[in-house]
């Protein structure tokens, strides 16, 4: 088991983004916030050393987070929220951030980018 130099933070929608999802044309009008909470996404941060850094972090990378939250359920991006910032982020999702990572797998970190394996 190898400890990692970075956090973790995870994702969960909120009824905002819920009701942003539902007004999308093949989106499935029953959709629940139970239901997107199931499989939240996780994003590898750089380490936090304490809780008042969390606050830094999100000014630097909700606009990333926001784009990735929207781009999983639509690509078309007339259809996303145009002012979007950080208090609306923070509206919209609920986070969890988590200071320890822990690396229990053998194999090394396999990379992809652009649907491409880097290694």
């Amino acid at each position: 088991m190898l400890e990692i130099n970075r956090s973790l933070v995870i994702l969960k929608p909120k009824q905002p983004f819920l009701d942003w999802a539902r007004t999308l044309e093949d989106e499935d009008k029953d959709l629940t916030l139970k239901h997107l909470a199931e499989d939240s996404t996780a994003y590898l941060i750089p380490e936090l050393w304490q809780d008042s850094d969390q606050q830094s972090l999100l000014e630097s990378y909700y606009d990333v987070f926001f784009e990735e939250q929207l781009a999983g359920w639509w690509t078309d991006e007339t259809a996303w929220p145009q002012k979007r910032d950080l208090k609306m982020f923070l509206d919209w999702f609920e986070l969890e951030f988590h200071g320890l990572v822990f690396d229990l797998c053998d194999e090394p970190i396999r990379i992809i980018e652009n649907g491409e394996d880097t290694q």
